[in-house]
């Protein structure tokens, strides 16, 4: 299911970005999955069609999914394309944090309280 937070400072476009890699990473969206088509699913999140139209586009580009025209979207062959994507988007905001004075330490606590809370919520 896609998340996204319109309040948040990052742009829906990523957030859709991320949300699709997180599913995929974690066995929701399997490989040649169908995925919604844009325009169904800024209707249904109440967006502008062009701003999930972004979000694909980028998607595609990263070999995260692939168009078939007529067809729709699906999910690509990963070889851990959608992890890698994850991961460099919580790489740069840990470096932001960093370079903003927040300690190594706390970055560690923090993850460590997420993953606690994931686990927790899986049991």
């Amino acid at each position: 299911m896609i998340r996204i937070d319109v309040t948040g400072r990052t742009p829906i476009y990523e957030q859709i970005c991320r949300s699709i890699c997180s599913e995929i990473t974690r066995g929701v969206l399997k490989e040649n999955d169908k995925i919604p088509p844009s325009r169904a699913l800024a209707q249904q999140l109440g967006l502008n069609p062009n701003t999930v139209a972004k979000a694909y586009s980028i998607l595609e580009r990263d070999g995260i999914i692939y168009t078939l025209a007529g067809k729709g979207s699906f999910v690509a062959a990963q070889s851990g394309k959608a992890n890698s994507t994850l991961t460099k988007d919580f790489e740069e905001k840990a470096l932001e944090a960093l370079k903003a004075g927040v300690a190594a330490d706390a970055l560690v606590d923090i993850v460590r309280r997420a993953d606690s809370s994931l686990k927790g919520e899986n049991t």
